[in-house]
């Protein structure tokens, strides 16, 4: 059996011995039974962060896209209006101008027989001109034109009844009507022709008439304000004509035939159409 010390009071007990039968001292530490550690949960709350949050800039990111789209609508919607009142103000402003200015004239050709005119008749003053300038809100500013244009479209009828242009004549607006011109120039007539048939004489048999061709033309050309020549379509324009009044006159000759334009015509502003209706043409004898 083995022995051992107690520590207490120093007699020899036996090891098995649970405590010193002397002292009473307990010879075996008492079993302390093991107790598992008791789980706990700690929930951690996340620390705040002071400032303004991340988070919140996805929110205003948006706002500041759709509010973007929105102002970009309303300001292509703006000019796209803007444009259109434009358009609409200019195309009015050219529609009324047009209207304004434009006028057509339908001129009767001279018959062969032309009475002579008694002296002098001054034609008719028109109105002082004068410019106006009118500014529309977005669009260009317009001013009225001080001027007229003519355009003369003059045509003939030949001795086969068919209708063809007055090609590379001359058309002229004079401040006194031809017979009255003539007169004044102390020119007798042809033959007993009236001073405009004879000035188509004339045109007709240069060779024979010249004397009265060259003074009838520089009497003529001494009264001519504006002048201008039809193309191969019968077609003349005269621009930059002061609006007033006139007499257009022209001539053609076509074989043994020749006609005659001399009528009192009132230019105004802007475009003016003279529509010359087609002439027959007179017919006469070459002279033995």
């Amino acid at each position: 059996m083995s022995l051992m010390i107690c520590p207490e009071c120093a007699h020899e007990i036996s090891t098995t011995a649970d405590a010193c039968p002397n002292c009473g001292r307990p010879t075996h530490a008492p079993v302390v039974p093991i107790v598992p550690p008791e789980r706990k949960v700690v929930v951690m709350k996340p620390e705040e962060k002071e400032g303004f949050p991340t988070w919140a800039l996805i929110p205003i990111g948006l706002l500041v896209l759709i509010l973007i789209f929105v102002l970009y609508a309303v300001f292509n919607r703006d000019d796209d209006s803007l444009a259109t009142d434009k358009i609409n103000v200019n195309i009015n402003a050219a529609r009324a101008s047009a209207n304004g200015s434009r006028s057509s004239t339908t001129i009767e050709p001279s018959t062969a027989t032309i009475p002579s005119a008694p002296g002098y008749v001054p034609p008719a003053s028109s109105g002082g001109t004068s410019t106006s300038t009118t500014t529309v809100p977005g669009s260009q500013t317009s001013v009225e034109p001080s001027a007229g244009t003519v355009s003369i479209d003059a045509k003939v009828v030949t001795e086969r009844g068919s209708t063809q242009a007055v090609r590379n004549e001359k058309f002229y607006l004079l401040d006194r009507d031809v017979e009255s011109i003539l007169s004044t120039a102390n020119l007798d007539g042809i033959d007993g022709q009236s001073l405009t048939n004879s000035l188509g004489l004339s045109i007709l048999f240069p060779s024979r008439y010249g004397d009265f061709r060259r003074d009838a033309l520089a009497a003529i050309n001494r009264h001519i304000k504006y002048s201008g020549q039809t193309d191969g379509s019968g077609k003349a324009k005269l621009s930059g004509v002061e609006p007033n009044s006139y007499y257009l006159f022209g001539m053609t000759k076509s074989g043994n035939g020749f006609a005659v334009w001399s009528s009192p015509v009132s230019i105004q502003k802007g475009e003016n159409f003279l529509n010359l209706s087609p002439a027959r043409l007179t017919s006469m004898q070459s002279p033995q």
